[in-house]
This record gives C-alpha cells, sequence and structure tokens, in this order.
C-alpha cells in the first residue's frame, strides 16, 4: 500500500518553475548557493559587517573579524561568487594606491536580514515571552 501525505524533506518533486516567482531572475541553485554562503560562520559574520558598518577594505575586514589573510579572502571570493558581497575599485589611487573594498549587495541585505537574522529575532522574542 502506498504513504500517502506530504513528501518528505528533500523529495519535492515540483517543477522549479513552480518554487521560484514566475520572472525570477535567478534560478534556485543560485537562491540555494546563496543559503549556503551565509550558513559558514565566517561569511556570515563578514556580511554582518558589511550590512551593519558598510563598505571595508580586506584589512579593515580582517582586523574587525580577526581572521587571517587568506582565509578572510576565501570567504570574500565565496560571497562575491554567490552575489552576496562586491568587490569595488576607487578609480583614482591615492598614496596607498588603488583602494579595494568589499560591500554587500542588496541580496546580502536581504538574506541576512529578512533569513539568519529573522529567525535570531523570533527566537529571542519566544525566549521572552515564554521564559528562558
Amino acid at each position: 500500500m502506498a504513504e500517502s501525505g506530504p513528501p518528505a524533506r528533500g523529495d519535492d518533486d515540483r517543477p522549479e518553475s513552480s518554487i521560484l516567482p514566475e520572472r525570477s531572475m535567478l534560478s534556485l541553485d543560485q537562491y540555494l548557493a546563496m543559503q549556503r554562503a551565509v550558513g559558514n560562520e565566517t561569511r556570515f559574520r563578514v556580511l554582518d559587517v558589511l550590512v551593519d558598518d558598510g563598505p571595508h577594505s580586506a584589512a579593515e575586514l580582517r582586523e574587525a573579524l580577526d581572521v587571517e589573510s587568506n582565509t578572510l579572502h576565501y570567504h570574500l571570493d565565496e560571497l562575491v561568487d554567490v552575489g552576496l558581497v562586491e568587490n569595488r575599485k576607487r578609480k583614482t589611487p591615492d598614496s596607498e594606491g588603488l583602494y579595494s573594498y568589499y560591500r554587500a549587495t542588496s541580496l546580502g541585505e536581504g538574506i541576512l536580514t529578512r533569513g539568519v537574522r529573522e529567525l535570531m529575532r523570533e527566537e529571542r522574542d519566544l525566549l521572552d515571552a515564554y521564559g528562558r
């Protein structure tokens, strides 16, 4: 006898077109890649700083997060690759050369504020309402 009821997690066979908005500019794979990227603690912390404090150079991020340079650049590259962060370069050099900085994209800000942070806020509200 066949089981009835909702499909088990991960067994959703609906076509991608029924999951995404009708004219989605991104694929489901792209959305999931963003979610995976922000699911890493270091990348979450980088995005958190960029959303809260605005653009930072790699050196400023390294200092703010106390992360080694090669580790930071690996995670910055991951965030840039999925579209959550962008790397901008000043067009005119100063005494230190061309200045490069990172900033959160609107997608980066959205996934952070309406994703992970919203879940944290909901948990805090529940704990406040029902006691810790």
